[in-house]
């Protein structure tokens, strides 16, 4: 069995700072150098300790990517930042936050890893640096360099299945969707959000008609969704008594804000003209006229989920990535009311 002492003797470092670092001491930091060094040599020699806790970091950059751009749509990123701030002081992580990723590459040996929030879009090359500089990243609500960081994010294709299935239970066909323009990133990137994508794979498969329901196109923005909303008031001219579909799928609450403020304008009235079923949970979701049914986004487990897979990949120090889906909740008020569940 491989012991302490030999890891020590080979790193070239004490058997304190070798065993306090694998054995992860939550008030224990260490250069990254000095990191990769011990975990090298523990690898190389087949250590595994019996009990891997959460540990090994204690200074985590956040490369924090959130826009100028409404407030509303900033409202989720904000209070995203606000409870990774506060479940880092938790795991006793001191958090710094950058705006810029060239700062952030400039000072990557202060940190261990970084966590990213944000809707900020960086290029591939621009990833490319950050990662020879900082390995050890975790992406929340995006993944858009799969090959080199982390990613923690809601499951929104199967959240997009759940609201269609949703649908269908009432016995709805004609169900659209509204929503912004996305990123598809990585190797691979072209403008369409994962959300509409997964809507048009599972109508497909579903057999449900997509042909003059699907909205899309913009930011994601009240203002935007203002616009989308008096695109579908004059596709169907305003018709009330039939024309509408069932059941609109809203990618996201700030949107459903400005799609309810063109629809009342144009005298559509919501549920009972036709129904919506939004993303996110924002806590407007609650004042809107009606209320709405949303999916409920759990930034608290991103948050823990984000920093547990960053401990992760600085305990093993693998090319192996993890990408982490999880689920969203379902929360029921006035714009769209589920069917009753089966006696």
């Amino acid at each position: 069995m491989v012991t302490i002492k030999e890891i020590a003797k080979q790193a070239g470092f004490s058997p304190a700072t070798v065993s306090r670092l694998l054995n992860g001491d939550p008030t224990f930091s260490v250069k990254e150098e000095t990191r990769r060094k011990i975990l090298e040599v523990s690898e190389r020699l087949g250590y595994e300790p019996q009990d891997r806790q959460f540990v090994a970091m204690r200074d985590v950059a956040v490369l924090d990517g959130i826009t100028d751009d409404e407030e509303l749509n900033n409202a989720y990123y904000r209070e995203l930042r606000s409870t990774l701030l506060d479940t880092a002081q938790q795991l006793h992580v001191t958090l710094s936050f950058h705006s810029e990723i060239a700062h952030l590459i400039d000072n990557a040996n202060q940190f261990d890893g970084f966590i990213a929030i944000g809707s900020q879009l960086y290029s591939y090359p621009e990833l490319k640096r950050l990662h020879d500089a900082l390995p050890h990243g975790v992406f929340i609500d995006v993944n858009p360099a799969p090959d080199l960081f982390d990613s923690v994010q809601p499951d929104l294709p199967q959240t997009i299945l759940d609201a269609l299935d949703l649908a269908m239970a009432r016995g709805m066909r004609r169900i659209g969707l509204i929503g912004g323009t996305g990123r598809m990133m990585g190797g691979h990137e072209y403008p369409e959000d994962i959300r509409t994508m997964a809507y048009r794979n599972w109508c497909e498969r579903l057999g449900l008609p997509t042909e003059g329901l699907l909205f899309v196109g913009g930011p994601v923005s009240v203002d935007n969704g203002r616009e989308l909303g008096e695109r579908v008031v004059e596709t169907f001219a305003g018709d009330t008594s039939g024309d509408l579909p069932d059941c609109f799928i809203v990618t996201t609450d700030s949107l459903a804000v400005g799609v309810l403020q063109s629809f009342t304008k144009a005298g559509i009235v919501v549920p009972r003209d036709v129904e919506l079923i939004s993303i996110n949970n924002q806590s407007i979701a609650q004042y809107t006229s009606p209320t709405l049914t949303t999916f409920d986004i759990d930034q608290q487990a991103l948050a823990r989920t984000a920093l547990h897979t960053l401990s992760d990949s600085l305990s093993y120090d693998t090319d192996i990535k993890q990408h982490t889906l999880l689920s969203t909740k379902l929360v029921v008020r006035d714009s769209f009311t589920p069917a009753e569940p089966a006696k």
